[in-house]
């Protein structure tokens, strides 16, 4: 029994990173993928242990799409989403955390572009420019955040898979 739980165990969080790995390899508008709902639902389901295997899978991708000087705000903004997966105790503060998500994601994204890159002079003024020009970016994430969150949640919630908490049960 314990075997077949660790399979199909194996087999959903692989199957995750893998439609992570195809959402950020097929082609997108931008800022529309469902990276901030999986970042924020791969630790709902697995714990928080699996956040250094979403980082991986970034690291991976980003070999091959190129790496760049914001990836240290990227990451760090996933990380931190998945971090406060950790409230998403049912689903209207797992979707409270969808759009906090997408928030923290921008904010910290944004605030990388202003600092790191010389887009944008480095006052007051110019970081909110830095969001005003980002607000068009926002609506895609957004947009993207709350439909894969929906998804996931109705496809994945409404098929139980009680199989993972039993995983982690103390025998």
């Amino acid at each position: 029994m314990k075997n077949k739980i660790f399979l199909h165990y194996s087999l959903v969080f692989l199957s995750s990173i893998g439609i992570l790995f195809l959402f950020r390899f097929l082609p997108h508008p931008p800022n529309f993928t469902p990276v901030i709902a999986m970042a924020l639902y791969l630790p709902i389901f697995f714990g928080l242990w699996c956040i250094p295997f979403l980082l991986l899978a970034f690291a991976i991708t980003d070999y091959f799409i190129g790496f760049h000087s914001l990836l240290i705000w990227t990451w760090g903004s996933l990380a931190l989403i998945g971090l406060i997966s950790k409230y998403g105790k049912n689903i209207l503060s797992r979707i409270f955390a969808s759009f906090l998500g997408a928030i923290i994601f921008f904010i910290i994204s944004n605030f990388g572009v202003w600092f790191s890159g010389g887009l944008y002079d480095h006052t007051l003024e110019g970081l909110m420019k830095c969001y005003i020009m980002a607000l068009p970016f926002f609506t895609n994430t957004l947009l993207s955040t709350i439909i894969f969150t929906l998804l996931i949640e109705f496809a994945i919630f409404s098929k139980n898979l009680s199989f993972i908490p039993q995983l982690f049960k103390k025998n």
